[in-house]
């Protein structure tokens, strides 16, 4: 028997860094996914191996440890190794044959682009289908949300949330409640990444220490922030091409001033705008990473002049979340 499973990755159009301090956030799920496979293996252990990483190990569940020879690239497999010990501590399901897994990733790792969120829920998903175990997508994205806790120690809902469902989402700073958002038009979107990984908890540190010792300055971006997220969701409503991609280079302009751009990522989004997007900005934490290129009727020129500096691919929102099958 063999289980597949996959789900989406994540960009957050807006409200990054804000999203911390009690403020909205929209992100969409995008149709670049991870893939899960889990299939009995030959002894005893939990064998993981990633092509596109280039990463073989075991996972021991017991002690919780990940054996690797390629350190630099095998945290990702803490997100496996959690979701499998999650599943056998709440189920009593017990792993007595051992197993093959192999993780297949169409997105970066350390890019903000929700790897791990994907990378966990398909997990979770896959696990439960081997076990025969039936579970709710509203009981994955939760479990999956504290996989994510356990492992980073802080975490928003939002990326497993979209892993789970697919789709946009608003989260309410009022209520913390994640609010589908119904958009019935494709937002034609362009990422750049680089090959540098953000610290997603060090950078917000960062800003964190600075809006203490600036509070007077920082609170106000904040609101300024919390602002254009309300004004993008109404844009998205409406369809307002130019309305959007005015309000993500304001946005930009926020994040760089709170510290988070870096000269590659500045460089990447300048250029997109030269090449005809509407509007470009990070998304996720910053400090290498990844952007984003609002590029309505421009994605091949803002796509080949992206690629001949880093790294680039067109995103399209995915409609649907995780998705698990027997074979």
């Amino acid at each position: 028997m063999k289980i597949t499973a996959s789900a989406p990755g994540k960009v957050i159009l807006f409200g990054e860094h804000s999203v911390v301090y009690g403020k909205p956030a929209i992100a969409v799920a995008v149709n670049r996914h991870v893939h899960i496979t889990i299939q009995e293996g030959s002894d005893t252990l939990i064998h993981v191996h990633s092509p596109e990483l280039e990463v073989s190990g075991y996972l021991e569940l017991e002690d919780e440890t990940v054996n690797c020879e390629n350190k630099l690239k095998s945290g990702i497999l803490n997100y496996i190794l959690k979701s499998l010990k999650k599943i056998q501590d709440g189920t009593g399901s017990t792993f007595k044959k051992g197993l093959e897994i192999t993780l297949e990733l169409e997105i970066p790792i350390g890019a903000g682009l929700g790897s791990s969120a994907a990378v966990t829920v398909a997990t979770l998903a896959a696990a439960f289908k081997y076990f025969n175990q039936e579970v709710d997508r509203k009981k994955l994205a939760q479990l999956a949300h504290e996989v994510e806790l356990e492992v980073q120690g802080a975490a928003s809902p939002i990326d497993t949330a979209l892993s789970t469902y697919g789709g946009a989402i608003y989260l309410s700073p009022e209520t913390g409640e994640i609010i589908n958002l119904s958009l019935d038009w494709n937002i034609p979107l362009v990422i750049g990444h680089t090959l540098r990984e953000s610290n997603t908890a060090q950078l917000i540190k960062t800003v964190r220490n600075k809006k203490e010792r600036y509070p007077s300055i920082l609170n106000p971006l904040f609101e300024s922030m919390e602002q254009i997220t309300l004004e993008a969701r109404e844009a998205l409503t409406r369809k307002d091409e130019n309305r959007l991609g005015e309000l993500m280079n304001i946005n930009h302009g926020l994040l760089d001033a709170l510290g988070v751009n870096t000269p590659v990522l500045s460089k990447m989004i300048y250029l997109a705008r030269e090449s005809g997007a509407k509007g470009s900005k990070i998304t996720g934490a910053g400090g290498g990473g990844s952007i984003i290129a609002y590029c309505p009727g421009k994605e091949e020129e803002v796509l080949k002049q992206l690629k001949m500096e880093e790294n680039a691919f067109p995103i399209q929102i995915s409609q649907n979340g995780c998705q698990v099958k027997k074979i």
